[in-house]
C-alpha cells in the first residue's frame, strides 16, 4: 500500500523547482555510487570480508532511493529536511566509496600493515551512514513501511559490525612483524616470505607490477618518501626476487622486469643446496618424506606451525630430523677439492646468536610470575604474552626457563585480566609442538576450561583457541573431552561473540575427530546451534557448521538427531544456491545421511536436489564432483527416480 502524500507541510518547507531538480540529481548520484562500488571485484584479501559486507549493506539502500526518486516527482516534492538528509547520506556514501576504492586498488602490503587503522575507517563509515539515516524523514519522503524496516535492519547490522572482531590471522601478523624487523635474522627467510606473498596474493609477476603501481600512487598521495614507504619497497623487492625478478624497485620510470640471475655459484651441485634457502648446506638433515634441508631452515619452517614438507607439500608423519651424514661428507669433500669455504653457522636455536639480554629478560619475567605483588605479576604475564606472540625462539625460551608452570598457576589467579593474559600467552606458546605436550602435562587444560566457562569475552575466545591448538595432539583431544570441555565450547558457539563462535567452531571440529567426543558434543546440544548457523548468513559460518555436521552424521546419535526432513530441505537449498565449498560440504552430509537412510535420499529428490546435484557432478570442486557422483549412483538404486 502506498503512503499518502503528506499534507502537513507549509509552502515554505516544500522545495522549489530548481531544488527539486537538485534533489533528483542527488538521488541519481547516490544510486551511481552504489552501482560503482558494486562493480569493484579486486578487494585486497586483508579487508575483503569487510568490503563485501559493506557493499552488500549499501545495496540494501537501493529500494529506499528508488522510492525517494518517485517522491521527488510528486506535487509536494521533497521537504528541506529531506534534502538535508539526502546530502548527509551522499557524504557518507562518498566516504564509503573512497574507502572501498582504496581497498580495491590500494597497495596490498600497506593495507596489511595498516589493517587496524583501515578497520577504524570502516567503523567511521558505519557511524556516518548511521547518522545520515538516523534523521531520515521517511514519511515525508514517501518511504513505505517495508523499505523503512529494511533500512533499520541495515542500521542494526552496521552497529553489530562495529562491535565485531574476527579472529586475528596470527600467522600473518607474526610474519609481518618478522619481515619488517631490523634485528630478527629471519626477515629474509624464504619460507616466511613465500608464505606472506601467498597470503597477500603477491606471487605472480602481474601481481607485483600492479603492486608497484599502487605504491607509486600511495607515495604521490602521501606527499613523498618516508620510512613506512621504504619498508614496503624493501618487502616488495624481496617478493620480486622470489618470482625471479631482479630489479631495484623504483618509484620513477616504467615498470619493467628482467630474469633473475641467481647469486648461487653454478659450480655448486644442486643436491648440495637447501631447497628453502638455495644456499649450500652446512648441517643437512632428513625429514619424514626423505627430503634433505639445512637444519636451521627446516627448523624455522616447522616452528612456524607448518606440518608439511616444503618441497613436496606432503604432510609429515613425524617431526624428527635425522642428520644426513653421507651428504655432509660429500659436501665437505667437494669443498676441500674446490677450495670452497663453508659459511660459519650455528645449530638452531643457539644461545650464541640469540640475544643474551632478551634471555635474561625472559628469565626475570618468568620469576615475576610468582611475585607476591599483583601488579608485578600482571606486568610480567602481559609482557610474556607479547613476547610469546613474536617468534618461535621466544616461545622456546619461555618454555625452557620454566614459564609454562608459572602461567598455568596464574590461570587460577583471582584476577580476570591476569587470567586473560595467561591463557593468551599459553595459546601463543602452544604453537610450538613440544609446548603443546608441556602445557597439557602441567594440568592447564582443566584450568583453561574453567576460564572458558567464567572468563571475560576475550579470555573465553582465547581459551577456545587454546583448546583447538592443544587438541591438535590426539591425547589432548581425549583430555579435553574427559575434563568436560565440550559443553562450554557448545555454549560459546551458541552465545558467544562472532570471534568466540568461530573459535568454538574450530575447536569443536578438531575435538569431534575423536569418536567419543562426537557423542559428548551431541549430548551437549551442539546440533541446534549448528543448524542456526546454516540459516544465519550474516555470520558467514555455513562451511564451519557443515564440516562439523559431516563429522557428527557419521555417528548413530548424530544421524538420529540430524536426519529430519527440515534439515534435508535446508541441505538441498544450500546445494542449489550455496558457494562451491558450501555445496561440496552439503552434498557430503546428504550422502552420509542417504547411505544410512534411503528415505532421506527420496525426500531430497522430492525437494528438487537432482538437477543441482548433476550440475555439481560436472562443474563442482574436485571433492564435490566425487561426492555428487556417489550420491547420484546411490539415488539410482532407490525407487521412484524421476
Amino acid at each position: 500500500m502506498e503512503n499518502p502524500i503528506p499534507t502537513d507541510l507549509s509552502s515554505s518547507e516544500v522545495l522549489g523547482d530548481s531544488e527539486v531538480a537538485a534533489a533528483a540529481v542527488v538521488v541519481r548520484e547516490l544510486m551511481e555510487v552504489i552501482e560503482t562500488v558494486g562493480s569493484y571485484a579486486g578487494f585486497r584479501k586483508t579487508q575483503r570480508k569487510d568490503c563485501l559486507n559493506l557493499v552488500r549493506r549499501l545495496k540494501l539502500l537501493v529500494p529506499l532511493l528508488e522510492e525517494i526518486k518517485d517522491q521527488v516527482g510528486n506535487p509536494l516534492g521533497v521537504s528541506g529536511s529531506g534534502m538535508d538528509s539526502l546530502v548527509s547520506l551522499k557524504k557518507a556514501l562518498l566516504g564509503a566509496k573512497k574507502l572501498l576504492k582504496n581497498c580495491n586498488h590500494g597497495s596490498k602490503i600497506y593495507l596489511a600493515m595498516e589493517s587496524e587503522a583501515v578497520l577504524s575507517r570502516f567503523h567511521g563509515v558505519y557511524d556516518k551512514l548511521n547518522q545520515a539515516l538516523d534523521g531520515m524523514p521517511y514519511d515525508e519522503l514517501g518511504v513505505s513501511v517495508e523499505v523503512k524496516e529494511q533500512v533499520e535492519l541495515m542500521r542494526m547490522q552496521l552497529k553489530r559490525a562495529k562491535r565485531r572482531t574476527d579472529t586475528q590471522d596470527m600467522e600473518l601478523a607474526m610474519d609481518m612483524m618478522v619481515v619488517f624487523s631490523k634485528t630478527d635474522d629471519r626477515n629474509a627467510d624464504i619460507a616466511i616470505l613465500e608464505r606472506l606473498a601467498n597470503k597477500l596474493e603477491l606471487h605472480t609477476i602481474a601481481d607485483l607490477k600492479a603492486e608497484t603501481a599502487a605504491i607509486r600512487k600511495l607515495v604521490k598521495h602521501r606527499g613523498g618518501h618516508n620510512e613506512t614507504v621504504q619498508q614496503i619497497l624493501d618487502l616488495l623487492g624481496k617478493f620480486k626476487l622470489i618470482v625471479g625478478i631482479d630489479e631495484t624497485v623504483s618509484l620513477d620510470g616504467p615498470i619493467s622486469t628482467r630474469t633473475l640471475r641467481r647469486c648461487q655459484s653454478s659450480l655448486i651441485p644442486n643436491e648440495f643446496l637447501c631447497p628453502i634457502t638455495l644456499e649450500i648446506m652446512t648441517d643437512p638433515v632428513i625429514v619424514a618424506t626423505g627430503q634433505t634441508y639445512e637444519r636451521e631452515s627446516i627448523t624455522k619452517w616447522l616452528n612456524s606451525n607448518h606440518r608439511t614438507c616444503p618441497k613436496t607439500g606432503q604432510t609429515l608423519d613425524h617431526l624428527s630430523l635425522a642428520p644426513n651424514f653421507a651428504l655432509r661428507n660429500l659436501i665437505l669433500q667437494w669443498c676441500e677439492k674446490n677450495n670452497f669455504e663453508l659459511p660459519k653457522k650455528d645449530t638452531y636455536p643457539s644461545s650464541d646468536t640469540y640475544s643474551a639480554d632478551l634471555m635474561e629478560e625472559i628469565s626475570l619475567l618468568v620469576k615475576d610470575l610468582s611475585s607476591s605483588h599483583p601488579n608485578v605479576r600482571r606486568d610480567a604475564v602481559m609482557k610474556i604474552r607479547m613476547l610469546s606472540k613474536e617468534n618461535p625462539e621466544n616461545r622456546i625460551s619461555i618454555a625452557n626457563t620454566g614459564g609454562i608452570p608459572g602461567l598455568v598457576q596464574l590461570l587460577y589467579y583471582p584476577d580476570s585480566k591476569i587470567q586473560e593474559h595467561a591463557v593468551t600467552a599459553l595459546l601463543n606458546l602452544s604453537i610450538d609442538e613440544t609446548n603443546k605436550r608441556l602445557i597439557a602435562r602441567e594440568g592447564a587444560i582443566k584450568a583453561i576450561i574453567e576460564i572458558l566457562q567464567n572468563g571475560t569475552d576475550e579470555a573465553r575466545e582465547n581459551s577456545a583457541a587454546a583448546l583447538f591448538s592443544l587438541s591438535m595432539l590426539n591425547e589432548n583431544k581425549i583430555l579435553v573431552g574427559n575434563f568436560n570441555g565440550i559443553p562450554p565450547l557448545v555454549n560459546l558457539l551458541q552465545n558467544g561473540t562472532i570471534r568466540g563462535k568461530k573459535d568454538a567452531a574450530t575447536a569443536l571440529f578438531n575435538l569431534s575427530l575423536n569418536q567419543a567426543n562426537k557423542s559428548k558434543a551431541i549430548k551437549a546440544g551442539i546440533i541446534p546451534p549448528l543448524l542456526r548457523l546454516l540459516d544465519d548468513k550474516n555470520l558467514d559460518m555455513v562451511d564451519e557448521a557443515l564440516s562439523i555436521l559431516l563429522l557428527l552424521v557419521s555417528h548413530p546419535e548424530g544421524r538420529n538427531e540430524i536426519g529430519r526432513l527440515s534439515f534435508v530441505e535446508t541441505l538441498v537449498g544450500i546445494i542449489r544456491s550455496g558457494t562451491a565449498k558450501n555445496k561440496e560440504c552439503a552434498v557430503s552430509v546428504l550422502l552420509e545421511l542417504g547411505l544410512n537412510n534411503s528415505s532421506l535420499t527420496l525426500a531430497a529428490l522430492q525437494f528438487g536436489v537432482y538437477e543441482p546435484l548433476r550440475e555439481i557432478a560436472i562443474n563442482g570442486t574436485n571433492r564435490g564432483q566425487r561426492k555428487a557422483n556417489s550420491l547420484l549412483q546411490h539415488m539410482s538404486k532407490c525407487e521412484h527416480i524421476p
